[in-house]
């Protein structure tokens, strides 16, 4: 597999939209990558994220996922046990410039993020044909 993204242990500041409590509790979502001949694939776990807590920039090669999950209480229910926590998710991946920038694409279903990133044209493998004379 091509190295086109690579994990990085960067922690930008958050944007005003999804700036974070000091009292919420920040994730690493789990995330699988995957390459085909034409996308790099990224998946990425964020339980409890809807679409409007989901933040995603690309600055430069830099991209940034951010989540923010939102408590649901349960009228007519008392809490009386607890294990998931809700948060904030946060993940950064450094692209390589092979991306086409224009045509990424992204969708969340069930708590997965499914960005897809279109390699660029000359990022494509290309078969070259062999001449004889």
């Amino acid at each position: 597999m091509a190295q086109e993204v690579t994990s990085a242990a960067q922690n930008p500041p958050a944007p005003a939209s999804l700036e974070r409590a000091s009292n919420r509790p920040v994730f690493v979502p789990p995330s699988d990558i995957y390459e085909t001949r034409d996308n790099i694939v990224v998946l990425a776990e964020m339980p409890g994220v809807g679409p409007d807590g989901v933040d995603i920039t690309l600055e430069r090669r830099v991209l940034t996922i951010r989540g923010r999950s939102s408590a649901v209480e349960r009228a007519g229910y008392q809490r009386v046990h607890s294990e998931y926590a809700h948060g904030d998710y946060e993940r950064v991946f450094t692209l390589s410039e092979n991306i086409d920038r224009d045509r990424i694409e992204a969708t969340l279903r069930d708590g997965v993020l499914h960005l897809v990133l279109p390699k660029a044209e000359t990022a494509r493998p290309k078969r070259i044909e062999l001449r004889t004379s």
